[in-house]
């Protein structure tokens, strides 16, 4: 027989097995007569020196990888709102019926179905997005922020759960899943090595986050699916619809997935699920619920962070008692001093615990914590990683005394109560606070000044004596090549993207400042709403809480943030550098009698026929001012798909909104 031909049978033929074996959990053949197929793959392919895309040898794990690269997801990968107890679920619930509901009564020739539910078991493992282009597996990559995370196709390619190839070869489609370790695994992997595996989960994001992927696939990994996040072809009107699609294309689905029409069913099933979950080879922290009509989520579209059309549902938290045995003193990089717990040791949701979470003095008094070192103490594995202690097995005060600290732990400065709060007010001297600092401004999300790592602040604060991120901009080759660790090209590229972060806009650059009681989006907006750094320097209170989302408490922090003179020098020393920290150009107005024409206009959702930037452009180039947030000024929101908070505020408002994106293409006049 031709070795070409030979070698494409048994590709197609263990790949089957595999299928049937890891998938389907229904074995075709013994693993004597796979391993005798196998075999011959092996020596055919060393023989002939063709290996196929998809041959099962590739699961075995290639060369050490030298790092991630980031990979942009085709379509964004949202977060889940989370119902903590039945109150919260059932809130959820009457907004979904008072949604549908509200469009209805607007859409009587258009009616959504009554709401119907799905509900599927939430993982405790890593998210996984997976990329097909005609049936190909091309790229394999961690959740991230949801819009950008680590490519891992190597590490992933090891788990034999995963299709290579799929059925479905009509373009691309972005698949979601879950990688696991089944505890199963887990225990037998434990019998045999030198460095026992303290819990699944971690075993899982770890092996997917290694470098080698041979220890991804000593782990023996699984994964079950259940999204079809983007496709540029094919739809779904159901949730059912979807499922079947993905079995049909040999992805793992789990099979406790099911489907409700009354809501009251979905309690029922929730218990069943939290009372059997110790029966379970894997790893869950709750359920999903969403809605299974496709039409209806495309209605009720998302907020900034969540879809409006599902909820996860978390478990009630597990607790256990241990011992309290020490506490330290952290600081962060706003100078905030917390209290860290370093408890015995114990077993806890399938994580060893040595450490738990004491958020501050007064934390500690509301718990009747203060005598409470070398007492047996109540705690609790909720949502965060790192546990919370609840507070004494007993009332009394029969420990030792937690000692808050009057100086700093690090450098020696005079703290300050504020609250419940203790803060170093040492800016300029405290090493914590300002190896923090310069490495939230080289983050990701904020300068995004690649190779960068807390070890790099750590390294030119103790060498150089850095102390704020401004002095990034002043170093030189000679600086860094004197470095331990600092090669010739390890010093020029990270120079040169030190260089190319000047060019970071100005929403990046006011995150990277680190505002307090600030995040990414409200940095965006003040960055939409003023377009100039000074501008939002210069701005009051009376002025910033008119904004949106913008309470008093953010708003004064925003203030005294850009009154103190550390600050302002340091901004003023970037900008002298050559950091931009600028808005887009605003487009120069040329028509003042359009439809648009001295309208404040905001656009969200996606727009299929312009991007974004084509559309603001022309927006005001008819005479719109375009912004960001909606609030009472605005006068016009276009919508387009899978819009979210903003429509929604939009309508509440009863501001005109434009959701035909025909129609807002012909008033732009480029039909």
């Amino acid at each position: 027989m031709d070795p070409m031909h030979r070698l494409e049978q048994l590709v197609k033929e263990l790949n089957e097995y595999n299928y049937h074996y890891y998938t389907l959990d229904k074995p075709k053949i013994s693993d004597k007569e796979y391993d005798v197929l196998y075999d011959e793959l092996v020596s055919l392919e060393t023989q002939s020196g063709i290996v196929l895309p998809d041959s099962p040898t590739q699961r075995v794990g290639g060369e050490l990888l030298k790092g991630f690269k980031p990979h942009r997801h085709l379509s964004p990968l949202w977060s889940l709102d989370k119902a903590q107890n039945i109150e919260q679920l059932r809130s959820w619930n009457g907004r979904v019926q008072r949604l549908v509901q509200d469009y209805n009564t607007k859409n009587p020739d258009t009616p959504l179905p009554e709401p119907g539910y799905a509900i599927e078991l939430k993982f405790d493992g890593l998210t996984l997005n997976l990329t097909y282009t005609d049936g190909q597996l091309v790229q394999a990559s961690t959740r991230g922020n949801g819009v950008t995370g680590e490519g891992i196709l190597a590490q992933v390619k090891t788990i034999k759960s995963v299709p290579l190839t799929i059925p479905y070869t009509d373009g691309t489609i972005e698949v979601q899943g879950e990688g696991i370790m089944n505890l199963s695994v887990l225990n037998k992997y434990n019998e045999t090595a030198a460095d026992p595996l303290k819990n699944a989960r971690n075993a899982a994001a770890g092996a997917l986050r290694n470098l080698n992927p041979k220890v991804t696939a000593e782990r023996r990994l699984s994964a079950y699916f259940y999204n079809v996040g983007y496709s540029d072809a094919i739809t779904f009107e159901s949730h059912e619809q979807m499922m079947q699609f993905l079995r049909d294309n040999h992805f793992k689905v789990n099979p406790y997935i099911s489907y409700f029409q009354e809501f009251d069913d979905v309690m029922e099933r929730l218990a069943e699920i939290q009372e059997n979950r110790d029966k379970l080879d894997y790893l869950i922290d709750g359920a999903v619920i969403k809605l299974t009509d496709i039409r209806t989520r495309q209605v009720l579209g998302y907020t900034d962070k969540f879809p409006r059309w599902a909820v996860a549902y978390k478990f009630e938290a597990e607790e256990t008692t241990t011992v309290l045995n020490s506490v330290s003193w952290n600081v962060g990089r706003t100078g905030k001093v917390t209290p860290l717990a370093r408890v015995e040791p114990v077993e806890l949701a399938g994580v060893t615990v040595s450490n738990c979470t004491l958020n501050n003095v007064g934390d500690i008094e509301r718990k009747n914590l203060k005598f409470a070192l070398g007492t047996r103490v109540f705690i609790r594995r909720s949502n965060d990683v790192i546990p919370e202690i609840l507070g004494k097995v007993t009332e009394e005060a029969d420990g030792e005394e937690i000692v808050y600290p009057t100086e700093c732990p690090s450098c020696g400065y005079p703290l300050e109560e504020r609250g419940a709060h203790l803060f170093c007010n040492n800016k300029m001297n405290c090493k914590p606070q300002i190896v923090a600092r310069i490495s939230h401004f080289a983050s990701r999300d904020a300068m995004d000044i690649e190779t960068f790592s807390d070890k790099t602040a750590i390294q030119l604060h103790d060498e150089k004596g850095l102390k704020e991120a401004a002095e990034l901009y002043t170093l030189t080759y000679e600086d860094l090549i004197g470095l331990s660790r600092f090669g010739d090209k390890k010093a020029k590229n990270l120079l040169a993207a030190i260089e190319e972060s000047k060019g970071r806009d100005l929403a990046s650059f006011l995150y990277a400042l680190g505002i307090p009681n600030t995040g990414k989006s409200t940095t965006k907006m003040l960055a939409d709403h003023y377009r100039d750094l000074h501008r939002i320097m210069n701005a009051t209170v009376e002025e910033l809480v008119e904004l949106p989302d913008v309470g008093l408490i953010v708003a004064e922090s925003i203030v005294s943030f850009f009154q103190d003179p550390f600050i302002q020098a340091s901004i003023e020393k970037m900008l002298s550098l050559g950091v931009e920290a600028k808005a887009p150009e605003e487009a120069q107005v040329v028509v003042t009698d359009s439809f648009f024409s001295g309208k404040t206009v905001v656009l969200t959702g996606t727009l299929h026929q312009l991007t974004r930037e084509e559309a603001t452009e022309r927006l005001e180039a008819l005479g719109a001012k375009v912004t960001g947030s909606v609030s009472k000024k605005t006068d016009l929101v276009i919508a387009g798909e899978k819009a979210g908070s903003k429509l929604a505020k939009a309508q509440q408002l009863g501001i005109d909104t434009i959701e035909d994106e025909d129609e807002f293409v012909k008033l732009l006049q480029l039909k």
